[in-house]
């Protein structure tokens, strides 16, 4: 089996980890992870709410299995280093890279956008286009509207 995609757009809170463990919850409650919903429909999210089965995201975690949940739920804590630079740390025992979201360079988003403040539009232009993104960690990048946050963007990749 390969990995699968899984994208959320979220309210702004000027506190990330808030911004992720409050996604996390909605998701939760919601009953849109694996093994409730064994393969989520990003493009029709919020159709689909058949609500949790398990009494909290740790006990749907451990149900999910070696595959995760194939969601957000799989993402424990938000990393203020990017990527590379968390690989870097890793290499030398500091950090562990798995179950975290790691934000995208200045030189990643104006790469990919054109600026380091995207807009929604120029973000839902991109989903297929952005794929470094390793099994088990996802990215966050902050939406901006009149040059004012307003949105996260998190993409990740399932652990199957």
């Amino acid at each position: 089996m390969g990995a699968h995609p899984y994208w959320y757009f979220v309210e702004y809170q000027t506190d990330l980890e808030t911004t992720l463990q409050t996604l996390r919850k909605r998701e939760f409650r919601a009953g849109r992870y694996n093994p409730v919903m064994p393969f989520i429909d990003f493009l029709n999210l919020d159709s689909a709410t058949p609500g949790s089965k398990h009494s909290s995201i740790e006990q749907a975690l451990e149900a999910s299995n070696a595959e995760g949940t194939r969601s957000i739920l799989d993402i424990s804590e938000v990393s203020n280093l990017t990527y590379i630079e968390a690989l870097e740390q890793s290499t030398q025992g500091g950090i562990d890279l798995y179950c975290t979201t790691f934000p995208l360079s200045n030189s990643e988003l104006i790469d990919l956008f054109g600026t380091d403040k995207p807009n929604r539009q120029a973000i839902e232009l991109a989903i297929d286009e952005y794929e470094d993104i390793d099994r088990g960690t996802a990215r966050h990048i902050v939406i901006y509207k009149n040059d004012e946050p307003t949105e996260v963007f998190f993409i990740g990749y399932s652990f199957d």
